[in-house]
């Protein structure tokens, strides 16, 4: 199989990247095989510590995430190897027992908070996404998704937004989006966006399949 090609998008929490890579999943299923690598399913396994030690980690550091597994496994992609993922349990801060077994394709798309930040993932990218969206609309499909999704709290929710969320965001997430190829003000909503962005990647798909 030809080498894949690999797509990362970043953004803040709760900025789009997952219903950009959805839609992106679904554009180009109809005819190459297409699969979404999650960063969140790389954070670090913590079942060596008490619940309430779990509690204290900062989640929204890079250092909160397992990267040299995450680039293992799409080395491992990259040369047509099947992958056993991990995936995380949010209710319980910790490492889930669920393995997924991934199985190579022509196009992965990999998101995730710091899929810009860090330069050995960046390097292995050959489309480069930031999401844009508003410190606001962040922050309200953050709660309504914990509160629902994740077992937290209205006021877990804020207290970690306030002390952790929008500082690690400011430290990390923002500045990596100078890395970009392409910024999308406002996620999958943007369709003008969207629509270039399908165009683009049909090119670099097409220019991958010639080179190799």
């Amino acid at each position: 199989m030809a080498r894949p090609t690999i797509i990362g998008i970043a953004g803040g929490s709760a900025s789009g990247k997952t219903s950009i890579s959805q839609l992106l999943k679904d554009t180009y299923d109809d005819y190459k095989s297409v699969i979404i690598l999650r960063q969140d399913d790389y954070y670090k396994d913590q079942t060596h510590l008490p619940f309430a030690e779990r509690l204290k980690t900062n989640y929204d550091h890079p250092f909160a995430f397992d990267n040299d597994l995450l680039i293992e496994q799409l080395e491992m992609l990259i040369r047509g190897e099947t992958i056993e993922k991990p995936t995380y349990d949010f209710v319980n801060h910790t490492r889930s027992s669920v393995i997924e077994v991934v199985n190579p394709a022509e196009v992965i798309v990999l998101e995730g908070l710091f899929v810009l930040h860090d330069e050995n993932i960046r390097e292995k990218l050959d489309m480069k996404i930031f999401v844009d969206t508003d410190a606001d609309v962040r922050f309200i499909r953050r709660l309504k998704r914990d509160v629902k999704e994740r077992g937290r709290t209205l006021e877990n929710v804020c207290d970690m937004y306030l002390n952790t969320v929008r500082v690690m965001h400011n430290a990390f997430v923002e500045p990596s989006k100078r890395y970009a190829d392409l910024i999308i003000p406002e996620g999958s909503h943007n369709r003008v966006a969207m629509d270039l962005l399908k165009t683009k990647i049909y090119s670099i798909i097409a220019n991958n399949m010639n080179v190799d």
